[in-house]
């Protein structure tokens, strides 16, 4: 069954007649008043606010009337004043019943409306009908129960609108307008009409209009509220551009890349709407309970006032205030309300600093992970690795060396590959032209010049007969803690090429908090033993497995899964799609702006491995709260419901029920809202491996972006 977005409730897709569809996924309502709720918030809030002074007016004139304040006529008037409320409070609930009896699922206005419609009939009946009913007004607690759940669905809806994210509402970010240059001029259009490919202009101080690719012009922009970074962005030709960042000091003409439901926002959106889908074992037996919870209150209150009034021989009206009190005081709203607050606030908090969780059981596998492997380059450094050390070992000269190198990684978006091209550029350096250049996994790249091989591949690779010469060559470069590959020509080693990649800041850290939680971490990279232990050394890693390839590090995967962890795997998306795939939980860093392309069910914007730590702890904590939720929603039914049937009243006699429909409708009110309350807690968490996993708040200006 699909579950009600604003109350919680459960709702048959099959037979409901209320839904909406709204950013490719359809919403199921069970009453009009959650539709207006999900499609209209403001005036839905401004509905209940008009609701609430109305009924706040008039039930303190019901209370005067009944209790204080006794003129000629004092119940007739009172029964008018409470006919107001119960028509104008209760209409709502009375709409909702109906919607309830047409798709043929309990909601909780059912219980309203029968709980304050027999109080008010009853004592409506009372008073037109003198003798031939037992004396007993209720005009104040049934218009006093319906303010008091009309005060706490505003203080709900309130609650409701801090525990959604900022990036809930993402399409707000977005400008009515756009600059488009056309045939030298600008001209201002609806940003609905950019498409991709139109070249844009965006002024100082304005939001960017569409994704896009900087073509002229620098500034530096703000991209906190997508990315979580608090740090101005600076952005120069060819640096991509995400719509709704604001820009700074500059002028940009930008490219349009992705426009409407292609940009940035709509996937970050696509996202948070999938994740606060996310469900944990215990909601299943929430889901048994709910789907039968109406009926069932319907029932307990039939049988418990008649079993009062039969064997109790409690009298008719206090049979009355049992029935109305048990259905007052049933909550089932709480029961679906746990799992979608808690995700929201949990995966709206991670928005906050650049975490997606992809996937609708996202949230709940990260919770479980209590290993760690993580990849090296582009990892744990920079992923932009400088090529530092050119060592020829035949006849070559470097610059020969690098241009042989150049050719092969020619068309390469490995981070080395990158690397080797750069410093060609920056010497002058031109690349030689090579034939059927491919990619060979875990070996290099390869391509042929006339009739000879070449190959830029690791020093495992080179044959057997010159390996130990070679890497007796290489150790000087590995002591110093670079990543070494080898130029070969049909097998013959060339040259050596070092590559220098530090460690990015705030690693350690990182690696530390992940300790401190408990969760053990693995290295696992294709560099060299010594290459790779100098950055484990230098960030607190202890484990470490160097030299495996795509496939060993799938291998190693797995054989921890099968002795019984719960593993996440870190990469940053280039060669490890297929570990962060088999992973249960693959994070993906450094993910930037491509983030439907990225493997994995964890998504890190920013190149920053502190949001690994995060990111599991947000998780953790997230379905933390969806179980005490869950908790509280089972607690406060099973004990309440029964005090409300009457377990107390051999204790305190049938005297309660004077107050206890009142007091069943202040809890059932604040049932929803605490539920709510604590999920709101989640806003708080943070990172901050110093103060030990028991300290929560948000740190993220003291990060920076790398790479």
């Amino acid at each position: 069954m699909a579950t009600d977005p604003i109350c919680g409730m459960y709702v048959d897709e099959r037979t409901a007649t209320l839904k909406v569809a709204r950013e490719n996924r359809t919403y199921y309502f069970c009453c009009g008043a959650c539709l207006r709720s999900f499609t209209e918030p403001a005036a839905e809030l401004a509905r209940l606010r008009r609701r609430l002074f109305v009924g706040v007016l008039l039930s303190a004139a019901v209370l005067l009337l009944t209790y204080l304040v006794h003129p000629p006529g004092a119940f007739y008037l009172a029964a008018g004043l409470a006919a107001v409320v119960q028509g104008y409070l209760g209409w709502p609930f009375y709409q909702g019943t109906v919607d309830a009896v047409r798709s043929r699922m309990g909601n909780m206005d059912v219980l309203i409306a029968t709980g304050t419609t027999a109080a008010y009939s009853y004592s409506l009946a009372a008073l037109l009908l003198p003798g031939r009913l037992p004396t007993a007004y209720y005009f104040d607690a049934s218009s006093l129960i319906l303010t008091l759940i009309i005060a706490g669905n505003y203080l709900e809806h309130l609650t409701r609108d801090r525990a959604t994210s900022a990036l809930r509402r993402l399409g707000e970010l977005i400008p009515g307008e756009a600059h488009l240059l056309r045939n030298g001029t600008v001209e201002d259009r609806p940003t609905s009409e950019v498409a991709v490919g139109d070249l844009l202009q965006v002024r100082p101080g304005e939001r960017v209009p569409a994704d896009g690719r900087v073509r002229s012009g620098r500034s530096n922009v703000d991209e906190s509220l997508l990315t979580g970074e608090a740090l101005p962005v600076s952005k120069e030709p060819g640096s991509p551009v995400v719509a709704g960042s604001v820009n700074g000091e500059g002028v940009l003409t930008l490219e349009a890349t992705g426009v409407g439901q292609d940009t940035f926002l709509a996937r970050v959106g696509e996202l948070l709407s999938e994740a606060e889908t996310s469900r944990v074992p215990l909601e299943q037996l929430a889901d048994r309970i709910a789907a039968a919870f109406v009926p069932f209150v319907l029932g307990l209150a039939v049988v418990a006032s008649v079993a009062w009034y039969g064997i109790g021989n409690v009298g008719f009206t206090v049979a009355l205030l049992v029935f109305v009190s048990v259905v007052i005081t049933a909550c089932p709203c709480a029961f679906g309300l746990a799992t979608p607050a808690a995700i929201v606030v949990g995966t709206g908090r991670a928005a906050r600093d650049g975490i997606l969780f992809k996937g609708h059981d996202a949230v709940e596998r990260a919770a479980q992970v209590d290993l760690v492997l993580t990849d090296k380059t582009g990892t744990l450094t920079s992923g932009r690795p400088v090529l530092t050390d050119l060592e020829p070992l035949g006849d070559l000269d470097p610059e020969a060396l690098l241009g042989l190198a150049a050719g092969l990684e020619s068309a390469s978006e490995h981070p080395l590959g990158r690397a080797v091209r750069e410093l060609a550029g920056e010497r002058g350096v031109r690349p030689v032209a090579l034939t059927d250049l491919r990619v060979q996994p875990g070996r290099g790249q390869v391509g042929r010049s006339g009739a000879s091989e070449l190959a830029v591949a690791r020093i495992e690779e080179v044959p057997a007969e010159s390996r130990g010469w070679v890497e007796g060559r290489a150790a000087p470069l590995e002591q110093l803690g670079r990543s070494v590959s080898v130029l070969l020509r049909d097998g013959r080693p060339l040259g050596l090429l070092g590559f220098s990649d530090p460690p990015l800041p705030g690693v350690k850290a990182a690696i530390g908090a992940l300790a401190e939680d408990g969760i053990r971490v693995v290295m696992v990279t294709g560099d060299r033993p010594a290459a790779a232990l100098l950055v484990a050394r230098e960030v607190g890693i202890v484990d470490v497995r160097s030299g495996v390839t795509p496939a060993g590090k799938l291998e190693l995967l797995r054989a921890y899964q099968k002795s019984g962890h719960r593993v996440a795997f870190v990469g940053d998306g280039v060669n490890d799609a297929a570990a962060l795939e088999a992973a249960d939980v693959g994070i993906a860093v450094g993910a930037g702006t491509d983030v439907a392309k990225e493997a994995g069910r964890v998504i890190l914007v920013r190149h920053d491995f502190a949001g690994v730590p995060l990111a599991l702890r947000v998780a953790r904590r997230t379905v933390g709260k969806v179980r005490q939720n869950l908790l509280w929603a089972l607690g406060y039914n099973a004990v309440l419901l029964p005090v409300a049937a009457g377990a107390l009243v051999p204790v305190w006699g049938v005297g309660e029920y004077a107050v206890l429909p009142i007091a069943g409708a202040v809890a059932m009110a604040l049932s929803s809202t605490l539920v709510l309350t604590n999920s709101l807690s989640l806003r708080w968490v943070r990172l901050d491996p110093s103060a030990g996993t028991g300290s929560f708040g948000r740190g993220a200006k003291s990060r920076t972006v790398h790479g």
